[in-house]
C-alpha cells in the first residue's frame, strides 16, 4: 500500500502512465481494425458479442503475460539461428503473426475483388463466417498484439501497476470503439478496403520486426492517417456530388 501511495503521488510515475497509455491506444488500433473486419463476416446478431470476447480475451491476455514479465522479457533472447540470424520466441511470434494478416487481408481483398458467382463476397456484402472460427483468428492476433504491447510497456516503465492501469484504460477504450469503427467500416465498402490496405502493412511491419528490421511505428501511423484524411476527402466528395444529384432531380 505505502508503494502505491508513493507512486501516486510521483509526478514522474503520472506522466509514464499518460504515455504508456497513448502508446498502448495506438498499438490497439491495429487490433481493433482487424477485429472490426471479421466480425463484420459474421451474421448481424452474433457481430456485438464477438467483439466483446475479442476484446475482453485481449485484456485478459495482456494481464496474464503481465503476471509473467519474467518469462516475457526472456522471449527476447535468441532461441535459434538461421543463415547466421538469431531469432527469439518473440521475432517468431511476430512473423507468424505477419503472415497471418498478409493471407488474411489478401484473402479478403480477393474476394471482395473477385466474388463467387454463387456465393457474393463483394465489399458490400456478408461473408458469413463460423463464430468459433472468427474468434479463433481473433485471439490468435490477441495473442501476438498482445505480446508487443507488454514488451512495449515493460521497455517503458518498471512500475507493474502503472502497466495493469494502461493496459485496461486502452482495452476499454477498444471496447468503446469497437462497435462505431465496425459499423463505420461495414457501411463504407471503400473504407473496408483501405482498412485491409492497413492490415497488410502492419504484417509486413511485423514480419520485418521479425527479421530484426525495425519499422518506426510515427512512419506505419503517419502513412495510415494520410491514407485515412484522403479517403475521408472522397467520402465528402462523393456525398456532395450525391446532393448535388438529388437537388437536379
Amino acid at each position: 500500500m505505502e508503494y502505491l501511495l508513493e507512486l501516486a503521488a510521483s509526478p514522474t510515475a503520472w506522466v509514464a502512465l499518460a504515455t504508456l497509455v497513448v502508446m498502448e491506444i495506438v498499438l490497439g488500433i491495429d487490433n481493433l481494425i482487424f477485429i472490426s473486419i471479421l466480425t463484420n463476416k459474421l451474421p448481424e446478431q452474433h457481430r456485438q458479442k464477438a467483439r466483446r470476447i475479442g476484446i475482453g480475451m485481449a485484456l485478459i491476455l495482456r494481464l496474464a503475460l503481465l503476471s509473467t514479465i519474467a518469462f516475457i522479457v526472456q522471449l527476447t533472447e535468441p532461441v535459434i539461428e538461421i543463415l547466421g540470424h538469431a531469432f527469439s520466441w518473440k521475432d517468431m511470434i511476430l512473423i507468424a503473426g505477419g503472415l497471418f494478416l498478409l493471407w488474411k487481408a489478401t484473402t479478403e481483398i480477393h474476394h471482395s475483388m473477385d466474388p463467387a458467382p454463387d456465393d457474393p463476397t463483394s465489399a458490400t456484402s456478408t461473408v458469413t463466417l463460423g463464430f468459433a472460427a472468427a474468434i479463433g483468428q481473433i485471439l490468435m492476433l490477441d495473442m501476438v498484439f498482445s505480446i508487443d504491447s507488454i514488451i512495449t510497456a515493460v521497455g517503458m516503465t518498471e512500475h507493474l501497476p502503472i502497466m495493469i492501469i494502461a493496459v485496461v484504460v486502452s482495452v476499454l477504450v477498444m471496447l468503446l470503439a469497437a462497435d462505431p469503427l465496425a459499423k463505420f467500416i461495414n457501411d463504407n465498402p471503400t473504407v473496408v478496403m483501405l482498412a485491409l490496405g492497413f492490415l497488410i502493412m502492419i504484417g509486413m511491419t511485423l514480419i520485418a520486426e521479425g527479421f530484426g528490421a525495425h519499422v518506426p511505428k510515427g512512419y506505419v501511423y503517419a502513412a495510415m492517417a494520410f491514407s485515412a484524411t484522403i479517403e475521408g476527402l472522397n467520402m465528402l466528395s462523393r456525398r456532395a456530388r450525391q446532393k448535388r444529384i438529388a437537388a437536379e432531380v
